[in-house]
């Protein structure tokens, strides 16, 4: 069924035109992501769908009974609230919906034949169950502690910071489950573990979903369909990123031929017009000006054909292109490092090597003291005790808050602050700085733009545009992918893949870390760092199935300690509403499944009768319906067997 449908969307800012003639649907169930260059109208797109903005021209049309919310990205709350208190306001109308159920419920174990109270009780009875908002408490309880706000549970939540106070909102939003949830980079500020969790809930859940999003892995986890903005319109590919790449490598071979298909006609039809007097008939007039149209258009599809080539190719790039290196050179040598702050252990007892051309991830939970690592690689901070010996060699620093910038500085100021227009790069080369910066998505006309003036994500760009231009022997990179979009971040990956130094890195994209680290430090919390060499999706897969081992085993000792000592529980003296209402009907229902199986049996024993339905038909049809009798007639059996007990504890 479909929810929202845009016709005919355009949308300009200024004088830049983002979207035109764009038609879009968006059906229940479905989990859509918005991918596209940053700046090329995905956010926008997003707030004309919610309402938020209003299109140039065209038409928005949204079922009536549709809610929607979305993930603000500077969320508002109300003063003098905690965290608790913050979720549970957003979930009032929810939690005054169970309290009536169970009002109901209650009326309607003793009128039981009241339809007014039978009506309501179904209708709140569905929403609740649209909303699955039965144990709230526990959902609260449960999404505290995966979003790592528990600690916060009774603080200010105007206190937080900009990205706690956003996994507050986010926790708020997936408990509420509006019909339509509209998120914009929701994996910003939340880790590995954090990500996995909300992939889990959306999914179980059954959200229907619009996302922006620049974490490759989780879109591959959740979309069911990937919309790309390409040159004002949207392209749609049905599954996640790894069947967009196919799916978008398809595209590109059929425009190669559809291209050399237009050549082989534009060739004739210009044959035609070389002969000048029959194409200057005015009834020819038509065919001449589709003869210009078609020069255009040969012009134009090279351009974009190789542009969707470039990009599908440093997507597809192996990660292991490092060559050979007969010797390599050691850059750090750590010996039992240690690390606290106010009391809490970040690093305890580590001795490591880093070696030239190693390519290091450092990953783990938030606040577990990977930043940290890097500062005291970096010199920025002391560690409590142990040795870091450090070679001979130059460093570059990429880091969240992009101190190499000055905000008053233009960009070519910033690349040539001696004048010129090329630019020497790491590898010896020098290039025209126009050239440069346009490989990082930046036209010619920025060249003047002040560094104050751009996007978060465009001073990402430029400061790691910055960054290859030095020639050093390690990088170290704090969330390098934050705030960039999908084609820099292939960008960045294609620069790193090739880079000859050592790297190490920390971030949070699974699908990053897989493509270029050739191993891992793993910040397991209590000052324990591990390393490993292990492909990250691979270990995280291990990770996962040991803590469900270690919840199982749990589970089962709780299980005999509660068989050994059970405890006192409140005789129950009558069954519930719903047991109650089932026992009366399941009887029924019963014998109707009895008599369809007997009918499907007397039809298999009939050639005429499945011959025109069908074998496997009737087959299929008989093996549910004696599947779902088993289940109905063992539930009559258990409830029948309880009213019996009931009755005799009254006697």
């Amino acid at each position: 069924m479909a929810l929202i449908t845009l016709f005919d969307i355009d949308k300009n800012y200024d004088v830049k035109q983002l979207l035109k003639g764009v038609n879009f649907t968006l059906n229940e169930g479905e989990r859509v992501a918005i991918i596209g260059q940053n700046g090329c109208g995905k956010s926008t797109l997003l707030k004309i769908i919610s309402g938020e903005i209003e299109a140039d021209n065209g038409r928005r049309v949204i079922n009536s009974r549709v809610t929607i919310d979305s993930l603000s990205q500077n969320p508002n709350f109300r003063d003098n609230l905690n965290v608790r208190d913050a979720i549970e306001a957003e979930l009032t109308k929810l939690k005054e919906a169970k309290d009536r159920y169970d009002e109901l419920s209650n009326l309607l174990s003793t009128d039981f034949n009241n339809r007014r109270l039978l009506e309501e009780h179904s209708k709140i009875g569905t929403y609740l169950d649209h909303h699955n908002a039965w144990n709230l408490d526990d959902k609260i309880e449960r999404v505290l502690q995966e979003f790592k706000l528990k600690e916060y549970e009774y603080r200010d939540v105007n206190s937080l910071s900009g990205g706690e106070q956003r996994r507050v909102a986010l926790a708020s939003l997936i408990l509420k489950k509006p019909d339509i949830l509209l998120l914009d980079e929701p994996t910003n500020h939340l880790d590995v573990y954090m990500v996995e969790f909300l992939e889990d809930i959306l999914i179980k859940e059954k959200f229907t979903l619009l996302i922006i999003s620049h974490d490759r892995h989780f879109i591959n986890t959740i979309a069911t369909r990937i919309v790309e903005i390409e040159y004002m319109n949207i392209v749609s590919y049905s599954g996640g990123y790894d069947q967009f790449l196919v799916k978008k490598e398809q595209r590109v071979q059929s425009m190669k031929i559809e291209h050399e298909n237009l050549l082989r006609f534009l060739k004739r039809e210009e044959e035609w017009l070389s002969r000048g007097v029959r194409a200057r008939l005015t009834r020819n007039q038509g065919r001449k000006k589709r003869v210009f149209e078609l020069r255009e258009k040969a012009k134009k599809d090279p351009t974009l054909i190789r542009k969707m080539m470039i990009e599908l190719e440093r997507e597809k790039k192996s990660f292991n292109s490092e060559g050979s290196i007969s010797k390599k050179k050691m850059l750090f040598d750590i010996e039992d490092l240690s690390y606290s702050i106010g009391g809490k252990k970040l690093i305890e007892n580590l001795t490591i090597r880093i070696l030239q051309r190693d390519k290091i991830a450092v990953v783990g939970h938030n606040g577990s003291g990977k930043s940290t690592l890097l500062k005291i690689l970096l010199g920025r901070v002391e560690a409590d005790r142990g040795v870091v010996k450090r070679g001979d060699f130059s460093i570059g620093y990429f880091d969240q808050h992009r101190e190499m910038l000055d905000d008053d500085k233009s960009i070519i100021e910033t690349f040539l602050p001696k004048g010129g227009d090329r630019i020497e790069l790491d590898n010896g080369k020098s290039m025209h700085i126009y050239a440069y910066l346009k490989s990082f998505l930046f036209p010619e006309e920025y060249l003047t733009k002040k560094i104050g003036y751009l996007s978060g994500g465009e001073k990402n760009r430029i400061a790691l545009a910055l960054l290859f231009t030095k020639k050093v022997d390690c990088l170290i990179l704090d969330e390098p992918t934050n705030d960039l979009d999908i084609q820099t971040i292939n960008i960045l990956e294609e620069k790193l893949i090739n880079f000859q130094g050592a790297l190490i890195f920390v971030s949070h994209d699974r699908y990053f870390i897989d493509k270029i680290a050739s191993k891992l430090l793993i910040f397991k919390g209590d000052g324990v760092v591990e390393e490993s060499y292990q492909n990250y999706s691979e270990y995280l897969s291990i990770e996962k199935s040991i803590d469900e081992l270690y919840k199982m085993d749990s589970e089962i000792k709780k299980d005999i300690k509660v068989i050994s000592s059970p405890p006192k529980v409140k005789k129950q003296t009558k069954l519930s509403y719903r047991d109650q209402r089932d026992l009366d009907r399941l009887p029924d229902i019963i014998e109707e499944l009895e008599s369809r199986i007997d009918k499907l049996n007397r039809c298999l024993s009939n050639p005429e009768c499945y011959m025109q339905r069908g074998l496997n038909e009737v087959a299929n049809e008989l093996k549910e319906l004696e599947d779902e009798y088993e289940e109905k007639s063992d539930r009559y059996l258990e409830l029948l067997e309880l009213h019996e007990e009931l009755e005799e504890t009254k006697r």
